[in-house]
Parts: C-alpha cells; structure tokens; sequence
C-alpha cells in the first residue's frame, strides 16, 4: 500500500495549513525583531531573556521533530526502552542548569560556546571543538528538514522534497527577519501548541483503542516491544542519555540561551525546562505502540506517528500532528540556525577572516550565513539517504566526546589542556567505529567513556593551573 493510499490530509489542505502558519511566524518574526538593530539584540536578545520566556525556549527548542517523530520511530522499533530512553534526554537540560548559571557568571560578554574551548584550552582544542560542533550542527539541520518532508508526505502525500523545501524556507525566513527575540518568541508559541497537541493525541488514543487492545496488540504481532531485556534496547537507553548530554553541552543553541537570560535565570530557566520536557518522549512513543492494534500500514519506521495519529483520529487527528510537528520542527530550526550562524560568524569569520568587522557589518554577514545554511540544509536534505535516528545517532559518536572537557573545564582549575583535546579526537574516532562496527545505539556511550578516561588520566598525571580570569573577556571593540 502506497503513502497516496494511506495519507489522509488533502494535499490542498495541507498546504493551507503550512501557509497558514507560515504567515503567522513571519509576522512575529517582523514583531519581535522590529527593534533589534543592534549586534546583540539581533544574536543574544539583548541578554535581558526572563524566567517564562526562557523556560519555554529552551523547552520547545529540545522538543525537536525528532522529538515528536523519532520517539514514536524508537518505540516501535525497541518498544518501551525506546521512549524511555529518549526521555532520558531531559537528563542533559537538568545537568546543564548549574553549567548555564557558571556560564553567565564566567563569561558575562561571551557570545559562543567556541569562546569558553578557545580561552579555556587553546587554539588547537578550539579548532578541533569547532570542527565537531559544525558536523553536528549540520547533521541536526538535515535531520530537521527531512523531518518536515517526511512529515507532509506521510500526512498529505505530498512529494517528500516539496514539503522539506518550503517548511526549511519558512524558517530561514523569519529567522533572517527577526533574529534571536524572533525565535525566543515563536518558541513561547510552538511550546503551547506542541504540549496541547501531543495531550489531546494522546487522551485519544487511550480513549478510542484503551490500554488493554494495546498490549494485546503487541503481545501477538510484535512481543519484542514489550520486554524489558532487549541487549540493544537497554545499550540505547545509555547511549541516548550521554548523546543528549553531549548535544546540549557543547551545542552554541543552548550556550547562545545561558548567554542571553538575565542574571539568575538560566539555572531556573534550564531546571524547568528539563522537567517539563522529560514526559513529552514517552507520550510520543506511546502512540506508536498502537500501530500493531491497529493493524496500520508503516512503510517506513520514521513514519509511525503521524501515521498512527491520521488513521486513529481520521482528518481531525491528521491535522493536529501537522501542527504539532510544524511547530517542533520550526522552533528548532530557527535556533539552530540563528546560533550556528553566530558559530560560523564569530568563530570562524570574525576570529578568523575579519578581525576588524564593524558590528554592522557582522550582523550582515550573521543573516547572509543563516540564507547559506539554510541553502546547505536543503541540499543535503534532497537525497534522504537514511532514517532521522540513524542520522542523528551518526552525529552523537562524536558530540558525546565534548561532554568531559566542556564540564571538566568550567569547574576544574588544573584539567590538561592536551588532554581535552586529545579526549575530543579519541573519543570521537572510538564512537565513530562503535556506530559503524556494533550500532547506532553505542556510538555516543563509547565516545563519552573515552573521553572521560582520557580527561580524567591527564588531569590527574599533568594538571595545569588555570585562572577563571582568564575566560572573562572584555567585548570586543568593533
């Protein structure tokens, strides 16, 4: 049975819908950043974000179309350690909490997560930090714009790269229009809308099939689901907690959130975040679950939830997923796009090409290389040559060896600057070959353990002393 057979949204509809909601984040996007025409209002909102506000954006920004898309996928491909350990993801937003705090206090002018690796370790750690942080960033942009064309495509049959083309351009648009407040304010927007989304989805599921059909379902098609000694399965519920630790602590979206929140929120900001998000993975997955009850047709695995959604709830159901997912998927592309920018421009361009760039000037060149991503995305997205979770996965061998030398460096005066980056190269390559050699699933749990074993040998057989002084940087003058 083809996606045409099983779609349920008019593609007519569909693309009401996404021009509708379009419409509406380019016209906040000219609301909120109408004002911002200085260099740190435009990147880091003035640094003046408050408690409400930042909770959500750091809530909505971690609540990614592979949040909404790839728990289901997980769920129904290693049942229930799938969601849960997805939801474990929370664990890296609750952890880094007291490092956004020690952040703001440290580096009170900083703009970019590249500007604690270069004052802290050196050029040679700087470069091979930017170096992993870019191949990530650039793997999570692809995985979101796939996520949009699998989206439409699965609800409305429309072609897999129309849907990614048009949903990845509305979000450079109003990303270029606004800035950073544009995306802080559609993410107080698109957390509304995702939470009352995934409930009402949810409340349906269990009220239409119930629990008991549920299990029944899965105990006679797919029983797998349901133990709880599946090797692998339980592999990934690790694995899945060091790489959402790794993602968040070296990612410039979360270092560009503890720079721009008032003195004494991020701490708050990033707590509230991790607890209110936690649950979202689960809900998610569990909707998935009811696939084998329903006997429904999944012709790829990172299509059950919308298809379970559509086919459970007919157009109703069809168009609230399109919703939800559009708006998951747009407040992570506009922060990753915004603070990737910021990484290219400050770390590579500024520090490296340009020196003596105007403010002015950097701010053009900020909006000029969020078009460029945004253009890089939509072409890496063409092919679809794997699924969001093993795309994703591919990019945690390497992020999960940043974990130690970021945590270990905000807190450890004498940790060995060699050793972080000797711990970044390793970890990465011995991630890399688990992924490649066991699986998806213990690329990031390899990477990490190295890491650490090599941060915690050096630190301990060659410390250094380190002044915090150091990492307090005056502005720079432009």
């Amino acid at each position: 049975m083809s996606i045409q057979e099983t779609a349920i949204l008019e593609p007519g509809l569909a693309w009401f819908l996404i021009a509708l909601f379009t419409a509406l984040y380019l016209g906040m996007g000219w609301y909120f950043g109408r004002r911002d025409k200085e260099l740190d209002q435009f990147v880091l909102a003035g640094r003046k974000v408050g408690l409400a506000v930042g909770t959500a954006t750091a809530m909505a920004t971690w609540v990614t179309s592979n949040t909404t898309m790839m728990a289901p996928q997980l769920a129904y491909q290693i049942g229930l350690w799938g969601m849960i350990g997805y939801a474990l993801g929370s664990v890296g937003l609750l952890l880094f909490a007291p490092l956004a705090k020690r952040i703001r206090q440290l580096m009170p002018y900083g703009y970019t997560s590249g500007d604690f690796v270069r004052l802290r370790y050196g050029p040679v750690a700087w470069r091979i930090f930017l170096a992993i942080s870019l191949f990530y960033s650039f793997g999570w942009l692809v995985s979101l714009g796939m996520a949009g064309g699998v989206l439409t495509h699965a609800l409305s049959g429309i072609p897999y790269w129309q849907g990614m083309t048009v949903i990845l351009a509305a979000c450079v648009a109003y990303t270029l229009i606004g800035g950073f407040r544009a995306v802080i304010g559609t993410d107080f927007i698109q957390s509304i809308l995702i939470l009352v989304g995934l409930v009402v989805i949810a409340w349906l599921v269990i009220g239409r099939i119930g629990f008991d059909d549920i299990h029944l379902g899965l105990q006679l098609e797919r029983p797998e689901l349901l133990t709880l000694l599946m090797p692998a399965a339980i592999m990934f519920l690790f694995n899945n907690l060091l790489f959402g630790m790794g993602e968040i602590f070296h990612s410039n979206v979360w270092w560009t959130r503890a720079y721009s929140f008032r003195e004494g929120v991020g701490m708050w900001a990033y707590l509230l975040a991790g607890i209110f998000w936690a649950p979202i993975p689960i809900v998610a997955g569990f909707i998935a679950l009811a696939a084998p009850a329903l006997g429904a047709n999944i012709p790829a695995a990172d299509m059950v939830g919308p298809i379970v959604a559509s086919e459970l709830l007919g157009l109703a159901g069809a168009v609230i997923v399109l919703v939800m997912v559009f708006a998951a998927l747009a407040s992570s592309l506009d922060s990753l796009l915004a603070a990737t920018a910021m990484l290219v421009v400050r770390d590579i361009y500024y520090r490296h090409l340009r020196p003596q760039a105007t403010a002015a000037h950097l701010r053009t060149a900020t909006k000029v290389t969020i078009l460029l991503l945004g253009i890089i995305a939509w072409m890496l997205c063409l092919p679809r040559i794997t699924t969001l979770a093993e795309l994703l996965h591919f990019t945690g061998a390497f992020v999960a060896s940043t974990i130690w030398p970021i945590a270990a460096g905000l807190y450890w005066r004498q940790t060995n600057r060699i050793g972080a980056s000797l711990a970044m190269v390793l970890g990465s390559l011995a991630g890399i070959s688990a992924y490649f050699l066991i699986g998806f699933y213990v690329g990031a749990l390899v990477g990490a353990a190295v890491s650490m074993v090599i941060v915690l040998l050096t630190t301990w057989l060659w410390p250094q002393s380190f002044d915090w002084k150091t990492l307090n940087e005056p502005p720079p003058r432009h």
